[in-house]
């Protein structure tokens, strides 16, 4: 596979960008290799910008599940987007959206809406630990759960063992509640 423009995107990333990558899941550090920068996708295949197409299995880590840039989502961002992109605000769409997955998820009795996976775990979290009145959370070893300081955790097996942060800046206290 070419990687020439790719590596030399990971090398320019790294002078701009800490890491070379906006979230450490991208950073193909577990499977011992650098990142490949994508110019397009469109169904199930990337394009990255040495011209390789390539199968796509992570379909973004999960909000992918229609493919790339399908025709009626493609359409339907096009004409919500007329009516403004962000407004920072309550709108009647987001009453709608929850209303929806209300009916079509019987046992979801009411939504949060939130920008990323990051936040919709540490929102769940919260959630967790405000109805058990429990402070410690369990999370997959070798996972990816977000980019929150207590997720970045790495933990052994057994009792006698505790989690480690896994980043430089995860305080130790994060580390001994997961």
């Amino acid at each position: 596979m070419n990687e020439t423009l790719s590596q030399k995107l990971f090398a320019k990333a790294k002078t701009v960008i800490p890491g070379g990558v906006n979230s450490p899941v991208r950073a193909f550090r577990n499977v011992d290799g650098d990142p490949f920068f994508v110019r397009r996708a469109k169904g199930a295949r990337i394009e990255d910008v040495d011209g390789n197409s390539l199968i796509d299995y992570i379909g973004s880590w999960g909000p992918n599940i229609l493919g790339h840039a399908p025709n009626s989502i493609i359409g339907a961002i096009h004409q919500a987007a007329k009516d403004g992109i962000s407004y920072g605000i309550p709108n009647p769409k987001e009453v709608e959206m929850a209303q929806l997955i209300t009916e079509w998820v019987p046992s979801v009795e009411k939504v949060r809406m939130v920008n990323s996976g990051t936040e919709a775990t540490m929102s769940a979290i919260r959630l967790a630990r405000g109805f058990t009145g429990r402070d410690k959370i369990v999370k997959f070893e070798g996972c990816y759960h977000g980019h929150a300081d207590s997720l970045l955790v790495a933990a052994g097996s057994g009792a006698l063992t505790f989690g480690e942060p896994d980043s430089a800046g995860v305080p130790k206290s994060f580390a001994n509640e997961t």
